[in-house]
């Protein structure tokens, strides 16, 4: 059985794309193909010029490294890190073409913390932060990269509705300010509505494309 059919779409450069629909209906799964986590049984994915269906898994996780930025609902940061070094990890891991000196790449981990009210929790571990705290560190860690694509998978499904949308307002200021495309995995219209497009997905096969007048 196939978890998504027929799905056909194409993301802008600079776009705000939301992927909205119930549990079940191939979200997650979308995600996981457009970013080069997964492989599609038959069809192809481009992603910033490269054909990921014809790429090893290695050279999938080159482009991911180079060109993407990842914010998940579980946050993923490493609890044996802190805050500043989870921020680092993108940097460390950035191809020889694009590599920064150490000192660049730790004024750059400490400016994005600063910018997402972070900057009195440099050496804080991932269990010392609450859970808003532990997604501000995941928005400056996925945006330390400066990812040309951001995927954020359900990015405020682990937090409660206030602090849910000081995130949401946080992630779209700073992808405002770097012009970064983003593509949000969410069941949540009023966050979906903060996109230019919103794609409806219903047993794995696209219902609606809609556009929206976005703040």
């Amino acid at each position: 059985m196939s978890v998504l059919e027929g799905v056909d779409l194409e993301v802008a450069s600079g776009e705000r794309v939301a992927i909205l629909g119930p549990s079940g209906s191939g979200k997650t799964t979308l995600l996981g193909l457009l970013a080069g986590l997964d492989l599609p049984t038959e069809g192809s994915v481009e992603l910033v010029g490269h054909a990921l269906d014809r790429l090893d898994e290695d050279a999938r996780a080159a482009v991911r490294a180079d060109k993407i930025g990842f914010v998940f609902q579980s946050f993923q940061l490493v609890p044996t890190l802190t805050a500043f070094e989870n921020v680092l990890v993108p940097l460390e891991l950035l191809p020889p073409s694009r590599a920064i000196p150490r000192g660049g790449a730790e004024a750059r981990a400490r400016a994005l913390l600063e910018r997402v009210g972070l900057a009195d929790r440099f050496d804080h571990y991932p269990a010392q932060l609450s859970g808003g705290e532990q997604q501000r560190v995941g928005i400056a860690r996925a945006f330390a990269n400066e990812p040309e694509v951001l995927f954020a998978d359900e990015p405020t499904g682990n937090l409660d509705a206030e602090t849910g949308s000081g995130i949401v307002e946080l992630l779209l200021d700073i992808n405002r300010e770097r012009g970064t495309t983003l593509v949000i995995v969410t069941h949540d219209v009023d966050l979906a509505r903060k996109a230019n497009r919103i794609v409806t997905l219903s047993a794995g096969r696209i219902q609606k494309i809609e556009a929206v007048a976005a703040s």
